[in-house]
């Protein structure tokens, strides 16, 4: 079993500060009201560092990373 790493959002923790998508534009945007989207994507090894800083810089910390099942 393979697992790979997806960055996830808890969105009732989440307060749209928008510091994610600064730290990780290339998996996370913003909607309208400032709310991270983020891509389904799996975490890849050369972002893994940007998505841990990014983790890390949630000042709610609404946003993990998660291991699960490679599909």
């Amino acid at each position: 079993m393979a697992l790979k790493r997806r960055l996830v959002v808890n969105p009732i923790a989440c307060d749209a500060h928008g510091i994610c998508a600064e730290l990780l534009p290339e998996m996370i945007r913003l909607d309208e009201w400032g709310y991270p989207i983020i891509d389904d994507a799996a975490v890849t090894p050369a972002l893994e560092s940007h998505a841990r800083r990014a983790v890390a810089g949630c000042p709610t910390l609404a946003l993990h990373l998660r291991d699960v099942e490679a599909r």
